[in-house]
Formats: structure tokens, sequence, C-alpha cells
């Protein structure tokens, strides 16, 4: 696929997805979207890619919906569409089974879809520039992207709430405050920051072990009991434990060199992956 709303760009395996709709402050259509599953699905079945960071072009990371289509931009009744799947939700569904990790580098102004992707994303970083606004009552719809499952687990229901009920555009500062973003730096140093947070993920790391927590981490925010990570952690470490990443792990430690990990997301992940689509203890 030739991207028009998008930018890829894979270096020293970290993927950058720009979002590349400037004139329009890269605000979501339906093209931009399926570019970015497309994204997605690439960077999964490429072992090259080991992290991604989304940022946006020029002056904004993302403006939300694109509203160009006037006040029935959300009647879906009006073009004989009816209730069907939500785009924004598509978007972080697909990000919530991501193989890889997710940084967001939030270079402006994040409202609407624009910021409840990023709840999706492993960490958030900021420019001082970044404003967020989840505008939803403000526009009479209600939040979208499953924001509800995601912004409470980031910020608590508390915060989710005055900020949902309000609708306001808050600044970066508040954000880190809240704790929504891990970070908030000059809009000139704030890739170089997210891209060197990305290389501590994945140097000297096994990237079958980075997948793995990934997905230990946030399927579990759903479980009921402890009891359901015992269960992934025993499957886990005995699948893994026997394999060659485990090995040089060990091996590296023990002879006090760099580990050389082999071990490909794309080959070698353990049999029982993905565990949550299974009933029961096997």
């Amino acid at each position: 696929m030739d991207y028009e709303t998008i930018i890829y760009n894979l270096t020293e395996n970290i993927l950058i997805i720009t979002l590349n709709r400037p004139e329009k402050l890269n605000a979501l259509n339906g093209q931009m979207s399926s570019e970015i599953l497309h994204a997605l699905d690439r960077a999964d079945s490429d072992d090259n890619v080991k992290a991604i960071i989304f940022t946006g072009q020029g002056r904004a990371f993302c403006a939300g919906a694109d509203l160009s289509g006037g006040s029935t931009t959300f009647d879906y009744d009006s073009d004989g569409r009816g209730i069907h799947p939500d785009g924004g939700g598509i978007l972080t569904l697909r990000l919530f089974e991501c193989l890889k990790p997710v940084i967001s580098a939030c270079n402006g102004p994040a409202v609407g879809v624009g910021a409840t992707m990023q709840c999706a994303m492993d960490v958030r970083m900021a420019s001082e520039n970044a404003r967020y606004g989840f505008v939803f009552s403000k526009r009479g719809i209600v939040p979208e992207a499953c924001s509800s499952w995601f912004l409470p687990r980031c910020v608590g229901i508390s915060t989710a709430l005055e900020w949902t009920y309000s609708g306001r555009i808050f600044d970066a500062s508040e954000a880190m405050e809240r704790k929504f973003v891990r970070s908030v730096h000059k809009e000139a140093d704030l890739l170089a920051a997210a891209k060197e947070l990305a290389h501590e993920f994945t140097e000297q790391t096994s990237s079958i072990s980075v997948s793995m927590i990934r997905h230990m981490m946030w399927k579990m925010l759903g479980a009921d009991h402890p009891m359901e990570a015992h269960k992934v952690d025993s499957r886990g470490v005995y699948f893994t434990g026997k394999s060659g990443d485990a090995h040089e792990g060990v091996q590296s430690f023990l002879e006090k060199r760099p580990p050389k990990f082999k071990d490909k997301v794309s080959e070698n992940m353990p049999e029982f992956f993905p565990w949550w689509e299974r009933r029961k203890f096997e």
C-alpha cells in the first residue's frame, strides 16, 4: 500500500508512524484509519520493527475526527449506515493486539480520537505544545475508541470523568500531573526522547519477552483475580524458559557480555499464545 495520510519510517528497528494531514491538523478520516491499520499489520509481521512511535506532522498530533461532513458527521442514519462499529474503536482494539511496544510522541493538539487513540498506547510523551481534549460532551456524543475502558485505567475514574464530563482542553503539564503522560519535552527534543525510550525497550532485550510482557500486562487489567496472572505466568515461564532466547539470556549474564537474542516474534512466540482466546487452563 502506498500511504497518503501517514508516513511510515523505519530506522534502527524503530518505526515512526507520522499522521500526515497537516493541512487538516491530522484529523482522522477513513483513509487515515485504514492506512494506520495496514501499517500496524505490516509492523507486526516485520521482525525488524521492534518498537513503534506515533507522532503528527506539522503543529498538531490529531485534531480528532474529520468534521468536514458537517452537522451530520455522526448521524449514521443520514446515509443509511445505521449502527456500525466505531472506527476509533477498531483502531484502539488493533493497537491493543499489537505485538510491538507503542509510544505516543504527542507534538501538539490532540482532541477527540486524537486523544483517545493514545490511551491504547503503552507510553505517552508530550511536547510543551501538546493540548488534550476529550470533547465528546461538547459535540453531543459520547467517548469512543474504547476510551471508557482505557482512560480510567490510565488516569483513574475520577480524572477520566472530570475530563469527559467537562470536555475542556487541558495542557501537557496537567496531563503529566494527572499521569496521562510520562514526560513533557521541548518540541525540538520530543522525538529524540521517544526514540531514546524506544531503544531502551529494544536493545539487549528479547523481542519475544517484550511482546509477551505487553500482552500479559494489558490483558491482566481485566482479570478478576491474581490467579489468572499466575496461570499465564506459569505457562509463560515454561514455554519461554526452554527457548533459545532464554538460554542466551542466562549464558550472556554468566559470561558478562551483551546478549544476542535471535528468536523472532513472527516465528517463535510461545505455542500457547494468544492464551486469552482459550477458556481454561490447559
